[in-house]
């Protein structure tokens, strides 16, 4: 009886034979239990296996070198090296994450990782601008803590419309396929669970929605089986205001925050949105000494205070990445515009009549909350009057047929954060009363009358022909945001209308999350595009690969909103060098003017002299009021303006708005991260990146790759074309799974042409192609088709002037961190050996190098056996050397590691780096210099 071996007497990057096949050790999880991958698999592939359980005893297992029977051609070799290192996906280096990478993050966007490697609990609030990346900094967060093994589970909570983005940015980006948890698919998901299972415990990965898991019957629950790591993204909405469902949102993450030992990442764009409470409570889950505030007054504690903060709240402002590091390429230029128009004839007349019907009805309320409600129901029918003939006449239907509420009214007025904005595009009730039936069906009418004359509205003919002045002249594709949804289905009619070659689409919040996506895609079929939406695109769904600008065809009250819908297309990533933003108003609306007197002139000085964009401060009633009063002033027709008593809103406001100012202000010094400095260890990542494989490296082997099984790119001007349909059957499933499907541009560099789809070493195209390419070689039986490389070859060449044995190798690492984890590295590299020599003549990428001179001549291929079999039989003289190199590289790596905790100032972290030996020979050529 054959007795098994213990998993003790295997390490991390063993070799071992199991199940009738060679794995590699990737770790240890538990007593007895070993996490290993097939030697010709993928990470994908990888599995747990219980030594005592196996009916075979698990045996120690070597690496069989290539043979004379594994011949292939040069391009074989040069593919089967790039194929390799693409790959590879557990770099040596200290930045794990970097072979997972489907995007190269700039300098600044390394500061928020290396804040976390400095912290053992890794609480961070990553508060950059919109468009910044902030995305992108916690992805990296992640898959670092994943790739160091620091943690095995995660989840993201997220307001529902962004969970589906969620999901999609993890695969893209970070090679992360996350399962979405929403109220709609939990049920799905439920479903053949074993007793006592939760989707959590059987998930490790996922996205869930906040307004799915803060109800009071899940929280509970979740918080008893929620990941290690937390992310939360737009954080501000849960912790500010009293609403219930704000409270819910609240109580959950402080459960969660209990733990101390959970990892939680906050992500938010408005970490201060005027309201101190909500800014503390945000604070209080970062860290205990954060809650309530510095201890005492005195200049210590507030010092001692503003350091702790600084460990874990980072802050950068567009002018800050521009100037401090920069960066100002990372984005394009934003030309921002005014678009003024002038309202004339029976649109004007029409805003002056529903005015002087809402002045009557205010007169004859009674009681300070009746005199509230009556300006609010104003303001908000008065808004929807100023956006479009098509909102004001729903505005008016719905004030005839329902009674206005407070609770409903604030948040659409004053455009709230809270929530999903899908919820407040629509036109509200307005009514106090029943008495103005009469009154209300004269203006319906006269509504009515606008929206059949349409086609006449100055604001729209003003809209037409800014857009065919960008898509004429500037070769721009825009979005145009309205603020209700008969306004932007108005206008999506009346832009079809004139634009004729283009695809006009309108998203509103009637449709949901899902059908909201698919829309915006099914814009990249065409060139010629336009978008028309409301704000339930103002967040969500990034546009910067199918827009380059944004027409604001209302005002927004709230600032910060115009801010969201000008970074869905002006954000990292955007690839048109200009981004336009039009701002339109009404040079003679009532509420226009009025919105640019009370907000945005305020707004805008204060940006100006500080850099930031501040929300409206939250004292509703003084904004109201003076919002109501400019009104009055702004109208042509003559009124009794004493009639209202506005006391002293005008003041208040002003106020508020210097405190907005001031709370800026400081905020540009107090939490600048001075001391990290991410230029120390940039050339670090570059180094690691161009090891793993950058865009030359990528390019040239996808195109390779495809020539080798017969479908090569085709060319579509400067860029490429792939056909991922005609693609072999086993490729074009797996393509098919990641949404790649039909014709499509791609190209290989950073910078790209909207329309041109980016192809890095972890886009599908590319891992699926190197995974079958070094799957193929070392398992031919395994691969369809000409996929299958061979391992050994010989040719001619005036690359080297005596016969030069390159070996294509593999090279293994045990890493093993302070926490005493043991964690396995790969690095594919290539050695270099005249005959007669036991010392390499090249090293890694000199040798490497070799495979891509150009043949000069083939060599019979009873010629090219002969020369394998000689260069296998010295290849027992080369291991010590292969050794050498690998003990040279593991101490460069150590080093490596010890530069990157220096610069994060981590105190007592260290990782140990130690080659597993013998190397892996993948591949073996043999170059015969050319006689001259």
């Amino acid at each position: 009886m054959n007795v098994p071996l213990s998993t003790g007497q295997f390490q991390t990057g063993d070799l071992i034979n199991a199940r009738d096949r060679e794995w590699i050790v990737l770790g240890k999880p538990g007593d007895g239990l070993m996490r290993v991958r097939p030697l010709s698999g993928s990470e994908e592939d990888a599995i747990v296996i219980a030594t005592a359980l196996e009916r075979t005893p698990v045996q120690p297992a070597t690496f069989d070198p290539p043979s004379s029977d594994q011949l292939d051609t040069q391009d074989a070799a040069r593919m089967l090296a790039d194929a390799l290192r693409l790959s590879l996906r557990r770099g040596a280096g200290p930045f794990r994450s970097a072979a997972h990478l489907g995007v190269e993050p700039r300098a600044y966007q390394l500061v928020p990782l290396l804040m976390a490697m400095r912290l053992d609990v890794k609480r961070l609030l990553i508060a950059d601008d919109v468009g910044i990346g902030k995305t992108i900094e916690a992805g990296m967060i992640l898959r670092e803590m994943l790739d160091r093994s620091e943690i095995d589970r995660f989840t993201v909570l997220c307001p529902p419309h962004l969970v589906d983005q969620w999901v999609g940015e993890l695969a893209e980006k970070f090679d992360i396929d996350a399962v979405a948890v929403t109220s709609g698919r939990a049920r799905s998901l439920e479903r053949g669970l074993a007793p006592g299972d939760t989707i959590f415990a059987v998930h490790p990965f996922t996205v869930v929605s906040l307004d799915y898991i803060k109800a009071d019957s899940r929280r509970a629950s979740f918080a008893q089986t929620c990941p290690e790591l937390v992310i939360v993204d737009e954080a501000h909405t849960c912790v500010g205001g009293n609403e219930s469902g704000t409270h819910q949102r609240f109580a959950l993450l402080e459960t969660l925050a209990e733990k101390t030992g959970r990892h939680l990442l906050l992500i938010t764009a408005t970490p201060h949105n005027g309201n101190q409470d909500a800014y503390a409570r945000l604070l209080s889950l970062l860290h205990s000494d954060l809650n309530g505030g510095p201890d005492a007054p005195d200049a210590n504690a507030v010092e001692r205070y503003r350091r702790r903060l600084a460990q874990h709240f980072v802050q950068r402002r567009r002018p800050d990445i521009a100037d401090k590091w920069g960066e100002a390429r990372a984005f394009a230029t934003l030309m921002k515009k005014d678009a003024p128009y002038a309202l004339t004839g029976d649109f004007q007349n029409f805003q002056e009549d529903v005015l002087d019907y809402c002045v009557g009805v205010a007169t004859r309320v009674d009681g300070e909350k009746a005199r509230r409600l009556a300006f609010w129901g104003t303001l908000a029918l008065m808004r929807c009057v100023g956006s479009s003939p098509a909102a004001a006449l729903s505005a008016l239907r719905n004030r005839l047929g329902g009674m206005a509420e407070q609770d409903a009214l604030e948040p659409i007025l004053f455009d709230s954060d809270e929530g999903d904005f899908a919820d407040t595009d629509l036109e509200p009730a307005t009514a106090l009363d029943t008495e103005e039936a009469a009154e209300l069906r004269a203006l319906i009418a006269k509504a009515e009358r606008l929206v059949a004359s349409f086609d006449k509205d100055p604001k729209l003919r003003e809209l037409t022909r800014w857009v065919t002045y960008l898509t004429n002249e500037k070769g721009a594709r825009p979005v145009v945001f309205c603020r209700f949804i008969n306004t932007a289905e108005a206008v999506g009619a009346a832009l079809q209308a004139v634009f004729k070659k283009h695809k006009v689409e309108v998203v509103t919040g009637r449709l949901t999350p899902e059908e909201r996506r698919l829309r915006v895609e099914a814009l990249e079929d065409y060139p010629d595009r336009i978008l028309v939406a409301t704000d339930c695109l103002s967040e969500g769904i990034n546009l910067q690969s199918l827009f380059n600008a944004v027409v604001h065809y209302d005002l927004n009250w709230n600032p910060t909103r115009h801010q969201q819908r000008d970074g869905r297309v002006d954000r990292f990533g955007q690839q048109a060098t200009e981004v336009w933003s039009l701002m339109m108003f009404g040079e003679n609306s009532i509420i226009d003017g009025a919105v640019i007197k009370v907000i945005k002139d305020k707004m805008e000085r204060i940006q100006k002299e500080t850099g930031v964009v501040v929300p409206v401060p939250e004292d509703s009633a003084s904004v109201s009021n003076a919002l109501m009063q400019a009104m009055l002033l702004h109208s042509s027709r003559p009124r009794a303006q004493g009639m209202f008593d506005f006391g002293d809103a005008a003041a208040k406001l002003d106020e508020k708005w210097k405190n907005a100012e001031d709370d800026a202000r400081r905020s540009q010094t107090r939490y600048a991260q001075s001391s990290l400095k991410p230029e120390e260890v940039l050339p670090e990542w570059h180094r690691l990146r161009a090891l793993l494989g950058g865009p030359e490296e990528v390019s040239r082997f996808t195109r390779r790759a495809l020539w080798r099984i017969d479908k090569p790119l085709g060319e579509q001007g400067t860029h490429w074309r792939v056909h991922y349909d005609d693609m072999p059957q086993q490729l074009r499933e797996r393509l098919a799974a990641r949404r790649l499907t039909g014709t499509r541009a791609i190209g290989f560099e950073d910078s790209l042409p909207p329309e041109v789809a980016h192809v890095g070493r972890t886009h599908p195209l590319v891992a699926l192609l190197a995974e079958t390419m070094a799957e193929g070689a070392l398992d031919p039986a395994s691969i369809e088709g000409k996929a299958a490389l061979g391992r050994a070859g010989a040719w001619r060449t005036h690359a080297v002037d005596t016969f030069t044995t390159v070996l294509l190798l593999r090279l293994r690492f045990k890493l093993t961190t302070s926490g005493r984890r043991t964690l396995l590295a790969e690095e594919a590299t290539a050695l270099a050996f005249c005959p007669a020599a036991t010392e390499a003549l090249l090293l890694g990428a000199d040798a490497l190098a070799l495979l891509e001179a150009d043949a000069s001549g083939n060599i019979e291929p009873s010629a090219i056996a002969r020369q394998i079999d000689a260069a296998l039989a010295r290849l027992d003289s080369y291991q010590s050397a292969i050794a050498a190199y690998a003990r040279t590289r593991a101490a460069q790596l150590s080093e490596d590691h010890d530069r990157v905790k220096a610069a994060t100032r981590g105190e007592g972290a260290t990782t140990e780096v130690e080659p597993v030996l013998p190397a892996d020979v993948i591949g073996l050529y043999v170059l015969v210099p050319e006689a001259n």
